[in-house]
């Protein structure tokens, strides 16, 4: 029982040979040493085996009929204790058919002696893919699964750990709290972070849309009513602010609040107690007060849309949700933990995405953030008919399209030359520097793009 060994300068992948004919075996080392991979050969069914049971490998080669210990035993063994191993049968014809029940034992594929050696290589390097997507989706399912059962603010983005850190380190002392970004980003799931890890986090956490109610009915909500305080009012009811005394109130979308309503809550801030509408005597309430918007909060206070005295009040602390574009190499992670999530809602057997949808979805620059990632998984794995979400289940704008969304630099607002400068450059960027093309998105001739380059230094 002898073992023979290649190695290979490059180690991609590990791969064993399991056949008891030497040509086949001497072949199948020669090729692959030239791919690249790193190469065991057991010269029997038993030799195999013994190899299998001191280490894994990502794919194996074994021949279907072999005396004592055959291929079947070899992919059995494989499929209990290397279930992430890829099992490639290498048979004669006469055993073609039962090759093919092999396969539906779980062997990746097989290999019809005499094979061709271009067959071979590009088989095996599909298998090595499908061994890949399979480690890969394990490494993200642990990475998912450790950020607890609670969290669903999933990142490895180093930009995002630090925003989680300080927000970790605010939590517990009740400040108020201003958290800025785009639409979708997540800001009210860091809101619920930060209540949750802190002192009240098994009190109340209540959350109001600014912008959903008219000025009145946002009164109502926030402050409560007495009774007969309006027509209809029929009995006394505290409002929001009021449920989530001794928690957490989020107020999302701060920026639509009307002026009137930022005043009444400015003082609900500073005296530590409200009015309900129609009544004479105050409620004590205590209150942490976390606000979210997607507009340029300081800019909203230049322009005296909002109330300084309200935004310094609110501004203790400022954290800042990076968009998904800025992020990208959260996307795989991201689309990974909503694709185990919609799979367990719909109960189906949905595993992993294939790398063409992920290379579709990394490619795109999601205007929507991590809520349109979401309802693209969603739809995915509704429409998903296998074990993996494929490019079929996948919107036809993604596919055709690479939507590239503009996006302001944070910072003081710019002039508008600086404007024209950065949106210009941002066109040619996209374009690949082809200023015919820029010229046309732009909407302006050639001549005035290339006299607007010289004019700013532009080339790209």
């Amino acid at each position: 029982m002898s073992l023979e060994i290649a190695s290979s300068v490059q180690t991609a992948a590990e791969i064993l040979i399991v056949d008891d004919e030497r040509v086949a075996r001497k072949n199948l080392t020669h090729v692959l040493g030239k791919e690249g991979y790193r190469v065991t050969v057991a010269s029997s069914g038993p030799a195999g085996m013994t190899t299998l049971r001191e280490r894994g490998f990502d794919l194996v080669l074994t021949d279907l009929r072999m005396g004592g210990v055959d291929g079947m035993d070899i992919l059995r063994y494989c499929r209990d204790r290397h279930p992430d191993a890829a099992v490639i049968m290498i048979t004669g014809y006469a055993t073609v058919d039962s090759a093919v029940d092999a396969m539906k034992e779980g062997a990746f594929h097989f290999i019809a002696k005499p094979f061709r050696l271009d067959e071979v290589r590009h088989l095996i390097a599909e298998a090595l893919e499908m061994v890949r997507l399979r480690k890969e989706n394990r490494r993200l399912s642990d990475l998912i699964d450790s950020f607890g059962a609670e969290s669903r603010l999933v990142t490895r983005d180093a930009g995002l750990k630090r925003v989680l850190e300080t927000a970790s380190q605010i939590a517990p002392s009740g400040c108020n709290v201003v958290i800025s970004g785009e639409s979708g980003t997540g800001k009210e799931l860091l809101a619920r972070y930060i209540h949750r890890i802190s002192q009240c986090g098994d009190a109340p956490f209540v959350a109001v849309n600014c912008g959903a109610f008219t000025e009145d009915l946002l009164a109502n909500e926030l402050f409560g009513h007495e009774k007969g305080a309006y027509t209809g009012a029929t009995e006394s009811k505290g409002g929001l602010i009021e449920a989530a005394s001794g928690g957490t109130l989020f107020l999302d979308e701060i920026t639509e609040m009307p002026a009137t309503m930022q005043v009444k809550l400015l003082r609900v801030i500073q005296e530590g107690e409200l009015y309900r509408l129609g009544a004479s005597s105050p409620v004590k309430v205590n209150v942490r007060y976390l606000a979210a918007t997607n507009r340029d909060l300081p800019e909203s206070v230049t322009s005296g849309q909002f109330r300084e005295d309200l935004y310094y009040r609110l501004n203790v602390v400022n954290l800042y949700m990076p968009p998904l574009s800025e992020r990208p190499g959260d996307i795989p992670l991201i689309a990974h933990y909503f694709l185990k999530r919609y799979a367990k809602l719909m109960e189906k057997p949905v595993e992993d995405i294939s790398p063409a949808a992920m290379d579709l979805l990394c490619g795109y620059d999601f205007p929507g953030n991590v809520r349109e990632l979401s309802n693209l998984v969603e739809r995915g794995v509704a429409l998903a008919t296998g074990r993996s979400l494929d490019v079929a289940q996948l919107p036809e704008d993604i596919k055709r399209l690479r939507i590239r969304a503009y996006r302001r630099r944070r910072g003081p607002m710019p002039t508008l030359e600086q404007q024209e400068i950065e949106y210009i450059r941002w066109i040619l960027e996209r374009c690949g520097g082809n200023r015919t093309r820029a010229a046309a998105i732009l909407g302006i001739d050639r001549v005035s793009l290339w006299r607007k380059i010289k004019k700013y230094g532009l080339e790209v």
